[in-house]
């Protein structure tokens, strides 16, 4: 398994709110992805999609990406086929908010992962809203886990054994949740910073979770990690 970095400098067209940010991002990758068959299948499909993306950087501390200005997005992916299909078409992709620019692509090498952090709020969907409102935090730690255990078994069509630390330790870094807004909603999440265990399967989970992301909506920009080799 390998992770695909695609850099992505974007032209704004139209300023943008930070809470906003993420949704307008999505709607230029899903109009790349709509003009592939094989790929707005994949869209369509409630599954993994196995990307992930941050958003907009330089981070601009007013809440708003301003119109006329250059930023840089990061996406990754496992899939070699996304990852340089993405990195052929959004160069040249628009919106009404954005317009692509250039792209470059590269493999991030298999080190030692000391840690992986939050770019983008973790979210955990559950009908009863934000997880602190009906999970304890140990549940809250078993969700991640479970959910990049998921990820692995559907991406390798293998059963990982469960049974191993994923970290030594781990702690939510935001004092309030954070919103971002999805479909007219203001959907509520958390960054968090985790120090992984040396296990084998813990590192291989750390690696994929910088293609996949963690926790959900993922392709909607949530759950994007940076990380720190020992």
């Amino acid at each position: 398994m390998n992770v695909y970095e695609i850099t992505l400098k974007v032209y704004l067209l139209k300023s943008i709110n930070v809470e906003e940010a993420q949704q307008k991002i999505a709607e230029l990758i899903d109009k790349s992805l709509a003009k592939n068959s094989e790929f707005l299948e994949l869209h369509n499909k409630n599954i993994f999609k196995n990307y992930c993306f941050n958003s907009f950087y330089p981070i601009d501390k007013s809440g708003i990406y301003k119109a006329d200005n250059v930023y840089t997005v990061k996406l990754r992916t496992i899939s070699k086929e996304l990852g340089q299909y993405l990195n052929n078409v959004l160069s040249n992709e628009y919106t009404d908010y954005i317009k692509g620019l250039v792209t470059d692509i590269r493999i991030i090498p298999k080190k030692h992962i000391e840690k992986i952090y939050s770019i983008t709020p973790l979210i955990l969907k559950n009908d009863d809203g934000y997880w602190k409102n009906f999970l304890s935090f140990e549940e809250f730690e078993k969700r991640i886990k479970e959910n990049l255990i998921k990820k692995y078994n559907f991406i390798s069509n293998e059963k990982l054994d469960e049974n191993f630390d994923l970290y030594t330790f781990i702690e939510i870094k935001n004092k309030k949740p954070i919103a971002t807004s999805y479909k007219g909603k203001r959907i509520l999440g958390d960054k968090v910073n985790i120090v992984i265990s040396d296990d084998i399967r813990a590192q291989e989970l750390a690696y994929m979770a910088l293609g996949t992301g963690l926790g959900e909506m993922n392709a909607r920009g949530q759950g994007f990690v940076n990380f720190s080799w020992l």
